[in-house]
């Protein structure tokens, strides 16, 4: 019969001696890897209370993160997915948001919590790392049993992301969903029992949850896990794990592309990875350099499966609808956008006809919602349509494509970066009088954050300390830091004082006011960009097969 919940899956494990979870440490069989998880999913109905049964994962990728997935299934609870990366006052308010019961976390995650009211006490802190945690542990029962109460519509994830307010939204995922994901994606994604699943992607993101942990829950496939992505780190892994597959966002193949070649770079057992954004020539490269093939794919934690794959689809193509009611529309008045046309370089000639948004007008009663957030759920519900805030258009063959995404989100390593908090952000420093965030494109993937700001007359950008004050902001996430600045004494506004942003995110770089670029890593410092860097720069979207996304 078909495993229909996450729990069923679990329990279909059980005794299997199949490896299941490897890390560079030890192994655990999928036998024993049920057996972790039933012993901590009695551990959390132990600590179950009134309310919903929230359990807040911040940990990196490590074995107790996967235990703690499939105690939550076993025990009926759901997974709150929390974001390592977010800081402050949005971490405080993320986490709260989600009326979590439990926090599963370790001495570095406890730091970040330190000071913040997320609503859970300190003695309900589960501190992995801690020298009380296995005597804990060891004291429940590891026989795999699962809660008769789950059924297919038990909430499984809270996939926390942000909108463009700032304000927290918990994308939910059911067990149902979940199950049927990881069975449609194990033949999506050619994912079978024999593969070794590389998991180099924070299992907070959608992307390891639903590309590759479930699927590879669901064919029995072994899951290698590494803490954190590294692209120096990468192909060492790979050998090390005898990985076959892997899933990836289309900034770290350009991180991995940029390490320096080797004679030993095919030298490994990679046949194909799931990703998004990477760009068809570095799909290409890495195809030729590593000898894996790329498969590049459209979803989302709302809402997968719209678009399905198609062999020897054109260049950047996502694929074909899924369904009949999956089309691009003029999000005004709900017309089907006429095909773009597309000149020798694959950029589209009628963008104001062609680009609209991406929608379902079968996708409603898909669409599980967001928790505790009407008004997010409003506006991707809207008309009896799922309305994605994705960008796209087709060609006159019915390919999709991915023109951006609306509103003001910023795409950044396959995150949603909220651009207005960024904007808060910059606005306390006393000497920026306006300051304005929006997203350009990367020249690989992606997008990078850009901000404009406003000084006064006569002020200078160096005596802004702009790379002194961003670290010492404890709310600014890790990748919501601007690489390009532009400066100006009168930023464009409206007529009713507000900043043109659309007007300057479609000049981005390219503008007579100075603008200062971090083009390099750790700590962030600003070099004003020459006509040289600008034309630099030009010619690497160029070399990357990306012109049709510059500004």
């Amino acid at each position: 019969m078909p495993h229909e919940t996450i729990a069923d899956l679990l329990l279909a494990r059980a005794g299997d001696d199949h490896p299941g979870l490897l890390t560079r440490e030890r192994s655990w069989t999928w036998g024993e890897v049920v057996e972790e998880s039933a012993a901590r999913a009695a551990w959390a109905r132990r600590l179950r209370a009134d309310g919903p049964f929230h359990i807040g994962v911040l940990l990196d990728n490590e074995p107790e993160y996967v235990f703690w997935l499939g105690a939550a299934a076993l025990a009926g609870a759901a997974v709150v997915g929390i974001n390592p990366t977010r800081r402050g006052a949005e971490l405080e308010r993320e986490v709260r948001h989600t009326d979590c019961q439990v926090i599963v976390t370790d001495r570095a995650g406890a730091v970040l919590l330190d000071g913040l009211d997320i609503g859970v006490d300190r003695d309900r802190f589960l501190v992995v790392d801690a020298p009380e945690y296995g005597d804990r542990l060891a004291a429940h029962p590891r026989l795999p049993a699962r809660d008769p109460e789950v059924t297919t519509t038990t909430r499984m994830l809270l996939l926390l992301t942000s909108g463009t307010t700032g304000t927290s939204k918990a994308a939910l995922c059911s067990q149902g969903r979940l199950a049927a994901l990881g069975a449609s994606n194990s033949a999506k994604y050619d994912i079978t029992r024999e593969d070794t699943c590389y998991c180099p992607m924070p299992l907070f993101h959608g992307n390891a949850l639903m590309a590759l942990w479930a699927p590879a829950l669901s064919a029995g496939a072994t899951i290698a896990l590494t803490r954190k992505f590294s692209a120096s780190g990468f192909l060492s892994d790979v050998t090390h794990f005898g990985a076959t597959f892997f899933t990836y966002v289309g900034k770290a193949i350009g991180y991995i592309l940029a390490r320096p070649e080797s004679p030993a770079d095919a030298d490994n057992r990679l046949t194909h990875a799931f990703g998004t954004e990477a760009s068809p020539e570095d799909a290409a490269r890495f195809l030729d350099r590593f000898g894996c093939r790329l498969v590049e794919g459209y979803g989302s934690s709302e809402g997968a499966g719209m678009l399905k794959r198609v062999p020897d689809a054109p260049t950047g193509a996502l694929g074909r609808p899924a369904r009949d009611g999956v089309r691009i529309v003029h999000p005004t008045d709900r017309t089907t956008c006429p095909p773009a046309v597309l000149d020798v370089y694959g950029r589209v000639r009628n963008p104001e006809e062609a680009i609209g948004e991406i929608v379902d007008t079968e996708g409603a009663a898909r669409f599980e919602g967001y928790y505790n957030n009407e008004a997010a759920n409003a506006e991707r519900v809207r008309h009896g349509w799922y309305w994605t805030g994705d960008l796209g258009y087709v060609d006159e063959a019915g390919y999709f494509y991915f023109a951006g995404r609306s509103g003001d989100w910023i795409r950044v390593d396959g995150e949603n970066i909220s651009a207005l908090l960024t904007e808060r952000i910059l606005r306390r420093h006393p000497g920026v009088v306006a300051a304005g965030v929006f997203g350009v494109p990367d020249p690989r993937s992606g997008d990078q954050v850009m901000a404009a700001v406003e000084i006064a007359e006569g002020a200078r950008f160096e005596d802004l300390d702009l790379p002194g004050f961003l670290e010492r902001q404890e709310d600014l996430g890790t990748k919501g830091a601007p690489r390009f600045v532009r400066v100006s004494h009168a930023l464009p506004a409206t007529g009713s004082n507000k900043l043109r942003k659309k007007e300057m995110q479609l000049d981005g770089w390219r503008t007579d006011d100075p603008v200062y670029r971090w083009a390099g890593r750790g700590r962030p410092a600003y070099a004003p960009m020459a006509d040289g860097d600008k034309a630099a720069l030009r010619a690497e979207f160029l070399a990357n097969g990306r012109a049709r996304f510059l500004p």
